[in-house]
This record gives structure tokens, sequence and C-alpha cells, in this order.
């Protein structure tokens, strides 16, 4: 289902483990699988929303259909660093992903201006972000992943680990160093297996061997619930 770096077809199951249940089946993705090209990475994201999270709260409803804009950048970036625009969107079990490059400081130009980049993917992106009024920057994101692939097998099959999950409403620039409230236990580890086509049977074999159960997951669903029971934003639409 990939089609190019820059736009993505796939289903992706998420799975919370332990750190034990992690470790175990850690060695059997060393067995199968290897580190993709960034190997172990520190992603940064911004997530885009209205200022009452109307496009998280729809996400949280659970719809056949939802939306998310972001932008990421691997590492903490510079000003003058090259970060991502993203627009995901989900419908049924089905995960589509457009992308587009950008310099840090051409955030809000790519937005807002058709003649910062004119490409198909870039015009979808904006008429997204034109559906929300007063949308902008609400979410910062951050976590530690390793992503895999398969040394054999389906190219599309990809396994990713991400830890230290944490979210802050302040410092919304992805050229300030990762801080904030953790979204998952220090001990819990977050895989997510990307695939194309069907889970392969080892993998299968390890996640019931371990007892771990595939979960609906969103690391930005879950800190704005958290933000929510702190009394910061809109409790009661939960």
């Amino acid at each position: 289902m990939k089609k190019s770096s820059h736009v993505f077809e796939r289903y992706e199951t998420k799975f919370l483990m332990s750190r034990k249940a992690y470790e175990s089946i850690m060695e059997d993705v060393r067995k199968y699988m290897e580190l993709d090209t960034f190997g172990h990475s520190l992603i940064c994201n911004i997530y885009y929303d209205t200022p009452d999270f109307k496009m998280i709260r729809r996400s949280l409803d659970h719809p056949l259909y939802k939306e998310k804009i972001r932008v990421r950048s691997y590492g903490v970036s510079e000003p003058d660093g090259k970060v991502y625009i993203e627009l995901k969107k989900k419908y049924e079990d089905v995960v589509y992903k457009r992308r587009a490059s950008c310099i840090e400081t051409r955030i809000e130009n790519f937005f807002t201006d058709p003649a910062e980049k004119n490409t198909q993917i870039a015009r979808e992106i904006r008429y997204t972000y034109g559906k929300y009024e007063g949308i902008g920057p609400r979410m910062y994101i951050s976590y530690e992943r390793e992503a895999y692939y398969l040394k054999d097998g389906d190219p599309d099959f990809r396994v990713t680990f991400d830890e230290n999950i944490r979210f802050r409403t302040d410092g919304l620039s992805l050229c300030v160093p990762p801080s904030g409230e953790r979204v998952i236990a220090e001990d819990q580890v977050l895989m997510e297996l990307k695939c194309a086509e069907s889970i392969p049977f080892w993998m299968v074999r390890a996640l019931s061997r371990e007892k771990v159960y595939k979960t609906s997951f969103s690391k930005y669903g879950t800190a704005y619930v958290k933000l929510c029971k702190t009394g910061e934003q809109y409790a009661a639409v939960i």
C-alpha cells in the first residue's frame, strides 16, 4: 500500500505493554527484523487544533472517519531545519497520511500562502486546515522511537517502539527541547505494527505468548484526556 515517501496508506495496530513483555518480544524482533535508517530517534510533534480542541474531541468519539494535522521533526529542529507537515486521516481501519516538507521558520507560511508550496499534497493539507476556524498549534508531543523493518518478506511491514512519551501545551516550537508530562507510565512501551497486508505469524505468536492485545490508543487523545483531568481544558466534553 505504500505509495511514496510522502503518501502512505496502511493498517496501524497498537499495543501497550510492560517493559518485561517488551524485552521478550524484542528477542523475536531481533531474529526477523533490522533497525531502519533512523535507528533510535527522537520524534517531536506539534498538533494543530481549534481553540476548543474540536479535532481531537471528534477523534475520541471513534467516528468512521477522523483527521489530524501535525508538524514533525526528527530531533530538536533548528530554525532553518527541515520539518514535515502531515495530514493523517483514518477511515475505518486504514490510515492515510499525506506529508510535505518545509523549513521550520516557514511553517505558518505553508498553511496560509499557496505560493509557499503548490503541490497536490500541500493543497490537500491546506484544504483541511482551512475547514477549522481558529486552528493553530495546541500541543507538543515528543517520544523516543526505535523502528524496525523485515530482513526478508513484506517490505511494508514495520514495527516501532515508543518510550518516554511526553506532552506540553506551552513552548509550542520544534526548536524547544522535549519536556512535559508523561503520556504513559515510565515502565510502559507503545508498540505499533504498520503493514499493508497481514502480520507475520512469528509476531502473532510472540504477542499471544506475552498476552499482549491490541488497543485503541492515540498519543494526542490520551494527552488531551490527561489535560482535561487537570481541569485545564473542556473536561465536560469527554
